[in-house]
């Protein structure tokens, strides 16, 4: 194992998308992770599919590499006693239970630090420890939904609508490792560890920013926009000759040199030398910009954008972004060894190390597949580990 959080290790109890996604980013920079599961069929999304690899479900495989993994009974004792083992010679620990839970199986951190001075707690929720809702169950939809990402997405007259994947998780997840980094910078000026609180809810909040601040400071409540953008035209979809693709003009500069490109003397006139006058005169800016896109194809306006320095992308499906010469470049798609799936492809991180490189040292683990090798690290005999098998505790 390598990289710049190497010998960090951490106990990963949670499941699904947010804490796995942020849990396998710090597997990926080095730390050790212990991905603990129930002994009653573990990770949910171990059954989400189709598809499946040998079993193996595409969703699990997505955030759960370099990971040893292990079964618990957190209902008895024995298994309560494994995981403060676990706990005492860790750094981090990353739950995702209902508030409150923990402390009910007698884990929560004040009782965590008893033995462990130095550990950090970042418990993910769906709507954090405080306020009327902390005790509902947090669902990636419900928290679009919530937020008023979906009050934004979607065509102006059309139902509102979720991002194509669970967003909140995965922005959840950045956020919870970012404040994992913090309190370990903590750590290491203070020998102190604390908890993270950590919610969809507020996460998803966070991410609205500038449409949050739209709304803050001008009182007009955000709607949906479709493909346009808020706050700068053009900044949307146009169609050419044999199909669509994007034109992203983000300053004033951009847009002299567009209007030059087009050859069109209209767009030259006052009304559209600022950003500001642009979108006081949308319709008629897009209309005239449109019929000019329409007489070229995709190809050809792209080389010509391109050329003068002008914004733009094709839309690709995930399958011609994954192979584009871009991606390949990037090595953001890694085969991975598995001792069941041939050819297991991953997507990869987009964290690029000059010094110390992610790289897969662990495959995403099969169900309990680290229980005995993770137990006699902890001092358990061959005799004990079969007798908890038989139990059913691990």
């Amino acid at each position: 194992m390598s990289g710049p959080l190497y010998g960090l290790k951490i106990i990963d109890l949670s499941r699904v998308l947010a804490g796995p996604y942020c849990t396998m980013m710090l597997g990926d920079m080095g730390a050790e992770v212990i991905k603990i599961e129930s002994v009653d069929g573990g990770d949910e999304t171990r059954g989400w599919g189709p598809p499946f690899v040998e079993g193996e479900s595409a969703y699990y495989l997505c955030a759960n590499r370099n990971k040893q993994g292990i079964t618990l009974n957190l209902k008895t004792d024995q298994g309560k006693e494994i995981l403060r083992r676990l706990i005492v010679g860790a750094d981090v620990v990353v739950q995702n239970f209902k508030p409150e839970t923990l402390e009910r199986l007698g884990f929560g951190y004040t009782e965590m630090k008893k033995n462990n001075p130095g550990i950090i707690l970042a418990s993910i929720s769906g709507f954090g420890t405080t306020g009327p809702s902390t005790h509902l169950p947090g669902y990636d939809y419900i928290i679009q939904a919530m937020s008023g990402l979906m009050s934004i997405t979607g065509e102006r007259d059309g139902e509102p609508s979720k991002v194509g994947v669970a967003i909140a998780d995965v922005l959840t997840a950045l956020f919870t490792c970012i404040g994992i980094l913090a309190a370990l910078q903590h750590r290491n000026k203070t020998g102190q560890g604390q908890e993270i609180d950590i919610s969809l809810f507020d996460s998803q909040l966070a991410a609205l920013v500038n449409v949050a601040s739209n709304y803050l400071c001008s009182g007009t409540i955000p709607g949906r926009l479709g493909n346009d953008h808020p706050n700068i035209v053009p900044y949307q979809v146009f169609s050419a000759r044999d199909g669509e693709f994007i034109l992203a003009v983000g300053n004033d500069r951009q847009y002299l040199r567009l209007a030059k490109l087009l050859e069109d003397e209209t767009l030259l006139s006052e009304q559209f030398q600022t950003n500001s006058s642009r979108l006081e005169h949308k319709k008629e800016l897009v209309e005239t910009i449109a019929a000019k896109i329409r007489l070229k194809t995709r190809k050809e306006w792209k080389r010509l954008l391109d050329e003068a320095g002008i914004p733009n992308g094709p839309i690709h499906t995930v399958k011609e972004a994954l192979e584009s010469e871009q991606a390949v470049a990037r090595e953001m798609v890694m085969k991975v060894d598995h001792p069941i799936i041939k050819d297991l492809q991953l997507v990869g991180s987009p964290l690029k190390f000059s010094d110390t490189p992610v790289k897969v040292d662990r495959h995403p683990p099969l169900y309990s597949e680290h229980t005995k090798e993770v137990l006699l690290q902890l001092g358990y005999t061959i005799d004990e580990i079969t007798e908890m098998t038989q139990r059913k505790i691990i």
